[in-house]
């Protein structure tokens, strides 16, 4: 799979791209990213990439000139620009996008990109909560590893991500290993019972609790219905 980055910022990846499994999909070449630095594409002698929006207020718009020249060679790819205008991006979403060949991420900054860029350059606008930092590309490096995750060949044991959270609208049950009794808080007994139907009953059961309690949302509208 290839995953194109749009961004203003390319060393900004240096780190995420270089460890843990993000790395190991690129050395085994089942994943491929490539940084598409936007300031190549800027405007004048200052590469500009930026400038007051139409109709006053403050901050700084990203032009559509710069973003139309980094995007037009990647027209055949799906195209995504993070911002916080955006849906919810859920495990759903990763699960979509791993499936395809190939993806474009766009970075905004500032207070946003040309509107036109939405509506005419992007196939879908996605938002990682409902919060606002910096730029996309905090989105960008989370959106690769949570993808590079799914990509066969990259996690050691595939059934790991099979069972995890947000598979069948629910969380994770809680998890432990050695020792068994640290400081006095132990594990479960029936993790230690060895007894594998009476410990998925269990870990059912706390699936289905720790989602009532921190998740109800996902028991009412679940999270494997986007398609």
């Amino acid at each position: 799979m290839r995953i194109n980055v749009v961004t203003m910022f390319p060393g900004f990846f240096d780190g995420p791209l270089g460890v843990s499994i993000v790395a190991r999909g690129i050395e085994a070449g089942i994943l491929e990213v490539t940084l598409v630095d936007l300031r190549r594409h800027g405007l004048g002698k200052h590469h500009q990439l930026d400038d007051a929006p139409f109709g006053g207020g403050p901050g700084m718009v990203m032009m559509i000139e710069p973003l139309a020249a980094a995007l037009d060679p990647l027209e055949t790819t799906h195209r995504v620009l993070f911002t916080p205008a955006g849906a919810p991006m859920t495990q759903a979403t990763f699960d979509r996008w791993a499936k395809l060949p190939e993806l474009t991420y766009v970075c905004g900054r500032f207070e946003g990109v040309d509107q036109r860029v939405a509506d005419h350059l992007i196939d879908e606008e996605v938002s990682v909560g409902d919060f606002v930092v910096a730029g996309g590309e905090v989105a960008a490096a989370l959106s690769i590893e949570g993808i590079a995750r799914l990509l066969p060949g990259v996690v050691g044991n595939p059934d790991s991500v099979d069972s995890e959270s947000f598979r069948d609208g629910r969380l994770e049950e809680p998890v432990y290993t050695r020792p068994a009794d640290f400081r006095g808080w132990e594990v479960p007994e029936v993790l230690l019972s060895g007894n594998h139907a009476l410990i998925e009953e269990w870990r059912e059961r706390q699936r289905q609790a720790r989602t009532r309690e921190r998740r109800p949302d996902l028991l009412a509208d679940g999270v494997s219905s986007e398609s």
